[in-house]
């Protein structure tokens, strides 16, 4: 199984664009594991980190897509804004996976760090 994004897919596609447009996005939500490391219209590109046991708040995210840095080993739990929630391995360094807009709530269950670039391409609901 990888990183949260595949499981998390198939559960926010019924949650639809608009509702994830209703939390506020992740640099503005978590300055905190959220870092903006480059911008222009089309894109956004944003460093991710986060070390074991901490969490996020709800946030939201366009489409993206997301290269892993570190973190195999690791363990995530991403909790979803209608409550659901899911557990799952970090992916291994060098992972690439794109994914739909969506709204989540991540915590690093694991004891190892979890870092990522994450790609999102402005206004854009779906990714492929």
């Amino acid at each position: 199984m990888r990183f949260i994004a595949t499981a998390v897919l198939m559960l926010v596609a019924s949650l639809g664009f608009a509702d994830q447009h209703k939390l506020p996005n992740a640099v503005e939500a978590d300055p905190d594991h959220y870092t903006v490391v480059f911008e222009n219209d089309v894109i956004r590109v944003v460093r991710i980190k986060y070390g074991p046991g901490e969490s996020s708040t709800m946030h939201s995210h366009p489409a993206n897509c997301a290269i892993f840095l570190q973190g195999e080993g690791g363990e995530m739990k991403m909790e979803l804004p209608d409550g659901t929630s899911s557990m799952a391995p970090a992916n291994a360094t060098g992972v690439v996976e794109c994914g739909d807009a969506e709204g989540h709530l991540p915590t690093n269950t694991g004891d190892t760090v979890v870092e990522l670039i994450l790609v999102e391409m402005k206004g854009l609901e779906k990714a492929m």
